[in-house]
């Protein structure tokens, strides 16, 4: 049968080889104590297989708690391991069960990361995937040969959904290619969904009758299952192609129910990533989240951006660009690139990713632009013709006005 490999960045003052057979009995066939329904039979077709050890350094401090070393050294070690599909089929939150789940809780490890995970083609296969990907949301956009430039409604929450269609109609008439509600937002008090949506897509639908340009808004959906059914039907009713999920805050199964509508293109929120992954020891590493959640099939994924407000360094968020844009599984998802972000970064993103296939998404670094928001979609897209071009930021600065006053607001790069 088919197998999936899992990838480790184990901590373990215990012998690595065989702390990873532990983990591979806990997370399938076994137990801490053999059961006589574990026959020879059973193990050859179930049993998980730890396929390779790479030892690593030894350290005297333990990352997270765990059993205490009688050697006072814990040993590290990356681990591969490996499942029979039988064992969960296409069963998605099975599979993550198994991928994950009670392994954090064994006692053999001061440190575990899922850091990859390798599927057989044909496992893949099973799942419609992203249903947009980079090439469905040019299309739905009519972007192409650039990134889309993308902003989120600020102040995030507060505003009528008065206000917010006319911030939006200063946007779409400033050349916005995309625009989301921020994660905070759901039906707020003085925001209910329906009347967000109804007020915001008036906008965006003459905006389009006029010019044929239909911007993208991602509605943030996220909320029980039947609301979010509700919420979708709204959308797609109103003439909108995205809806917006956090997807940690509602989960796997969930998502995917939203997902496999199959009509809008789904932005992908990973708020509470952190929690997941800022940890070097602990959680999971992007490669492994974008392979399970473009499984599940979203069409955009945040992944932070180059130089960004938040703890995440530039090399990983590199990593998580170039994960996104990997050929399977399923077609590409856009990466979204986000936080703190402006005219400034796009040089050194860039030169460091070597694509366009991005949703450059800018806050402040529109809407806090001296010229307005107007002012803040040109320097933006300014900035990225100058990265292709190769040009400095005071190589652009001096050719772009636009963007030269963003340089001069934001405090351009040296």
């Amino acid at each position: 049968m088919e197998r999936i490999t899992a990838h480790y960045y184990i901590e373990t003052p215990f012998d690595p080889e065989s702390a990873a057979q532990v983990l591979a009995g806990e997370q399938s066939s076994g137990t801490f104590v053999a059961v006589p329904g574990e026959t020879a039979e059973l193990k050859e077709r179930f049993a998980a297989r730890v396929e390779a050890v790479e030892l690593m350094e030894s350290v005297k401090e333990p990352a997270i708690p765990g059993a205490v070393s009688k050697t006072g050294l814990y040993h590290r070690a990356k681990v591969a391991v490996s499942w029979s599909t039988e064992n969960f089929g296409t069963n998605l939150p099975v599979m993550v069960s198994t991928l994950q789940g009670n392994l954090y809780e064994i006692r053999q490890f001061t440190g575990l990361k899922l850091m990859d995970i390798d599927l057989p083609s044909s496992y893949a296969n099973n799942f419609a995937g992203p249903r947009f990907g980079v090439d469905g949301c040019r299309k739905l956009t009519g972007v192409y040969n650039r990134p889309l430039i993308g902003t989120i409604i600020k102040p995030s929450i507060g505003m009528s959904p008065e206000q917010t269609a006319t911030l939006v109609k200063t946007l779409v008439e400033a050349g916005i290619d995309f625009i989301k509600d921020d994660e905070l937002l759901g039906s707020a008090a003085n925001s209910g969904f329906d009347d967000r949506v109804d007020r915001i897509m008036r906008v965006i639908n003459e905006h389009a009758d006029k010019t044929g340009k239909k911007v993208m808004y991602a509605f943030n959906l996220s909320d029980e299952v039947d609301a979010m059914l509700s919420h979708y039907d709204k959308i797609v009713n109103s003439g909108g192609t995205c809806a917006m999920i956090s997807i940690n805050s509602v989960g796997l199964s969930a998502a995917k129910k939203i997902i496999d509508q199959g009509v809008l293109a789904i932005h992908a929120h990973r708020n509470g990533w952190g929690m997941l992954n800022r940890h070097p020891l602990l959680g999971i590493e992007f490669p492994a989240y974008q392979t399970i959640w473009r499984l599940a099939g979203v069409d955009q994924l945040h992944v932070n951006g180059i130089k960004n407000k938040f703890w995440e360094s530039d090399d990983s968020v590199v990593r998580s660009i170039k994960s996104c844009l990997q050929p399977q599984p399923g077609v590409p998802v856009l990466p979204v690139v986000s936080s703190g972000q402006w005219g400034g970064q796009a040089p050194e993103t860039y030169r460091r990713t070597n694509t366009t296939d991005l949703l450059y998404m800018a806050g402040g670094g529109i809407l806090a632009h001296p010229d307005g928001p107007t002012g803040g979609v040109v320097a933006l897209q300014q900035a990225w013709q100058a990265a292709v071009d190769g040009l400095s930021i005071e190589e652009a600065a001096q050719q772009y006005p636009e963007f030269g006053k963003s340089v001069e607001k934001f405090g351009g790069e040296k």
